[in-house]
């Protein structure tokens, strides 16, 4: 009963996490370039009593064991980076990748970091901003003053066009090998980690990157219908582990009360 104890204890925490994830996911449901989280679980150690196939008499093998499970755990919680639904901004520097691939940023400690999130804007110095402030790498040329239009075409093509002159220069995407395993800082930003392996860079719409689309925002991947569905499923694991807790309280309240 204690064992029974322990392991609806361990459902119960497993069931919290996933609410927690659930909860973030339908938090950032409207979050630029957001990837949703899904989790994972792994049963726990077993109690062998008796293990399949051992002797029970002489040339007598047992077809199957006793084992007893002592609950579950949450073993991981990995970024499921399916392409969201593009949204038309009309935006010059709103670019929204349709594909596989990442937006190079440089951090203040000079470190690079990578995101989905292409509503850019220009700084005071014309430099290619996030809106957080952080410069945007991978090519990306400062805006020269007096310029009136800015094309990005599907292939990475750049072209900032003025009174009488016109710039031109191209722009690369980055993608790891192991997406998933790319580590979530926050303010929609990942960073590279030995599980997702190293930047490789590459021109948009060529090699199986993704392609540009200017003026448009990519949107949260999350759906509502099937995270909602997905909390009705983790509350009512939650609730039936809570059952089992009291089931074995109930049954060691009987045990107590035998010499009464």
């Amino acid at each position: 009963m204690l064992r029974a104890l322990y392991s609806a204890a361990a459902g119960m925490q497993s069931q919290q996490m996933n609410l927690d994830v659930i909860s973030n996911n339908l938090a950032n449901v409207n979050t630029t370039g957001y990837k949703k989280s899904k989790i994972e679980f792994q049963e726990l150690l077993y109690q062998t009593t008796r293990a399949p196939g051992s002797e029970q008499a002489a040339g007598i093998e047992v077809p199957t064991g006793i084992q007893v499970g002592q609950g579950s755990r949450p073993v991981s919680t990995s970024k499921v980076f399916t392409t969201g639904d593009l949204t038309q901004t009309g935006a010059q520097l709103d670019v929204a990748i349709q594909g596989d691939g990442l937006f190079q940023v440089q951090m203040p400690d000079g470190t690079l970091a990578y995101t989905r999130d292409g509503g850019f804007k220009t700084a005071s110095d014309g430099r290619i901003v996030t809106s957080d402030g952080l410069p945007v790498q991978g090519g990306f040329q400062p805006v020269p003053a007096g310029t009136t239009n800015i094309t990005i075409s599907s292939n990475g093509q750049v072209t900032y066009t003025g009174a009488t002159t016109a710039t031109s220069f191209g722009v690369q995407l980055v993608r790891f090998n192991n997406p998933a395993g790319l580590l979530s800082m926050g303010s929609n930003l990942y960073k590279e980690t030995p599980a997702s392996g190293t930047p490789e860079l590459g021109t948009p719409g060529q090699s199986g990157f993704g392609t540009l689309n200017q003026n448009y925002l990519e949107m949260s991947n999350v759906k509502v219908v099937e995270e909602m569905v997905n909390l009705i499923l983790a509350q009512r694991a939650y609730e039936v582990n809570s059952k089992a807790v009291q089931a074995a309280d109930e049954m060691m309240q009987q045990s107590n009360n035998l010499r009464r």
